[in-house]
């Protein structure tokens, strides 16, 4: 069956990539894809979902779970390991949440912490005032600059792997209103989550490297709580953990697809 705007990559237990803001599947998760298909051998699936990366389409977070349902059901591969950093992260939770028979287990890479409604709120209400402040003539090149420099002072003392520097470098490049509509909504999608609604499946929370008292450090330990879930920390890992820390994250999803296959024998 052919969809538009999907990628399948390898045969064998299906990773779904969901990648961070709105942005395109397409290299976020540098060596993700090589390393799953080689080792344990998975079907990966790259897709921009409506309203982010290379979608034509219009969406909101808000459809975004239940679209994925559809997809997964369309694409007949499921039940499927959902991989997500950032807002990836909280719409695999939704997805597991909403549509549990899809989901066979979670990868959660520094996942926006949706189960918080306090840090939602706050993502909410600042990205709609940058929104509104790119739209000043001049602010929109500005705030741009500011975020290629951000990126480009934490390639240099994270000393990236080139291909995960290259994807920094991309990310960097991202649009201020796009991802301003991409979190819209996720207030309401917060205070309406209820942790003990969580399936328990194979799952791990992957945290950057912050204090143990953030408010994002206790949301994460509380998800993995209830997901039964371990809470992993790396040293040095940053927002951007799937970067700074691509072998990490690639052992951790081996080792977490390795866990939802189906026993083979008698």
């Amino acid at each position: 069956m052919e969809i538009s705007n999907v990628r399948l990559h390898g045969v064998g237990r299906p990773v779904l990539l969901l990648p961070g803001g709105a942005e395109s599947g397409d290299g976020f998760f540098p060596g993700l894809v090589e390393g799953l298909t080689a080792d344990p051998g998975c079907q990966v699936i790259v897709y921009d979902r409506p309203g982010t990366g290379t979608s034509p389409a219009d969406g909101a977070l808000a459809d975004a779970a239940s679209h994925l349902s559809g997809l997964i059901d369309r694409l007949g591969c499921g039940p499927v390991v959902a991989v997500g950093q950032s807002l990836g992260g909280a719409v695999a939770v939704l997805l597991a949440r909403d549509h549990p028979h899809n989901v066979a287990g979670l990868v959660l890479l520094d996942p926006t912490p949706v189960n918080d409604p306090r840090t939602c709120a706050r993502l909410e209400r600042t990205t709609g005032i940058l929104a509104g402040a790119a739209a000043v003539p001049g602010v929109r090149s500005l705030l741009s600059a500011m975020v290629r420099a951000a990126a480009a002072r934490v390639a240099r003392r994270s000393t990236l792997r080139p291909d995960c520097a290259a994807a920094l470098a991309r990310t960097a490049r991202l649009d201020v209103p796009t991802l301003a509509r991409a979190v819209r909504g996720i207030t309401h999608l917060s205070r309406n989550l209820r942790e003990s609604d969580l399936p328990r499946i194979p799952a791990v929370v992957v945290t950057a490297d912050r204090a143990p008292r953030s408010h994002v450090r206790r949301a994460h330990a509380r998800l993995a709580q209830a997901l039964g879930a371990p809470l992993v920390s790396w040293p040095g890992a940053t927002h951007s953990v799937h970067l700074d820390h691509p072998d990490e994250t690639l052992a951790t999803v081996r080792t977490l697809v390795t866990r939802t296959e189906p026993p083979t024998g008698p």
